[in-house]
Order: C-alpha cells, then structure tokens, then sequence
C-alpha cells in the first residue's frame, strides 16, 4: 500500500492533469503519476521529460528499454520493470532475454551493443562513475546524441524508480 493516499483524480484540482496524462500516456493514468499529482509541477516536468526520452529521443527504444530494464532490477523496482517489459519486447527484445533480465542474468545472444547498453545502466546506477573501459564500449556503438538520450534514460529511470520504491506505489501492471 502506496506511503500517501491517491488524489481523486476526478476532482477539479487534478483533472486537467489526468487529462494530459491519458493523452500522452494511451488512455491510461497509473498509480505513479497519481502519486507524482500531489505536486502539479512535478507532474508537468515528469511529463516533460519522460515524453521527450520515451516519444521523442532519436536512441532506438530496443536500448532505451534495456537500459530501463536493467536499472528497474538493479533497484528491485518491479512495478518499472512490469510497466516496461511489454515496451522491451515491442522494441524487438526477445521474451527470452526480459525474462533473464529479471532473474538478474544477462541471456546468450544478446548483441554487443546491447551489452555494451546493459553495462553502461549497471555502471551508472551502481557506482554513478563509469569506467572508461564501460564507456569505452557503449561508444563504439553510438553517436554524441545517442549517448546524451541513453544517459538521460538511465538517469530519468534511476529517478522514476526511487520514487517508486520510496513512496511504495502500488503495482499496477501485470506481474512478469
């Protein structure tokens, strides 16, 4: 059970908010963006930022939502990792290697630039300082903007997750 009650999304005070919420998020508003409701500038500037990382960022959504994965198990952050494993897989990851990601594992067959991706979230979540050799092999992969849209994505998600587990937000996604 979430730390603060959900606001009634309904009442005039959060409306507008929920509104633009169901239009930039498929109809849908989920537990977390009713919590983040509680501070409409918060919601606005979580919005912004995770609009323009999920919807408008040139980084391929496959590395996006690695990356994503990857820092929701590193933070035992289920409902991220259940909110996002379905966009992995749309992405192009195999179910195979979502479902490893969740054990923790990283699965054969995964490609050098998604390990390189994999590697670089686990470095910037664990110890914030990556090692060049860990940049090193995530450059080899990607141009100066790409590696912009990735740091973003691990560091948005790093944000998103402790929020999540500090407040402890209800899950709402299906369990994977």
């Amino acid at each position: 059970m979430a730390r603060i009650p959900y606001p009634d999304i309904d009442h005039p005070d959060y409306a507008p908010l929920a509104e633009r919420v169901r239009r930039e998020r498929a109809g849908w508003v989920g537990n977390i963006h009713k919590l983040i409701m509680h501070s409409p500038p918060g919601i606005e500037g979580n919005m912004h930022l995770l609009t323009a990382i999920r919807q408008q960022a040139n980084l391929d959504g496959r590395y996006r939502e690695l990356a994503i994965l990857m820092v929701a198990v590193i933070n035992g952050a289920d409902y991220e990792f259940n909110a996002h494993a379905p966009f992995a897989i749309k992405a192009g990851v195999r179910e195979a290697h979502v479902d490893a990601l969740k054990r923790g594992e990283k699965a054969p067959g995964l490609s050098p630039a998604d390990l390189a991706v994999l590697n670089y979230a686990e470095a910037m979540t664990k110890t914030i300082r990556v090692p060049d050799e860990v940049f090193a092999a995530v450059r080899r992969h990607f141009d100066d903007r790409s590696l912009v849209e990735l740091s973003l994505t691990i560091g948005a998600y790093n944000m998103v997750s402790r929020f999540l587990e500090a407040l402890q937000v209800d899950h709402d996604y299906p369990a994977r």
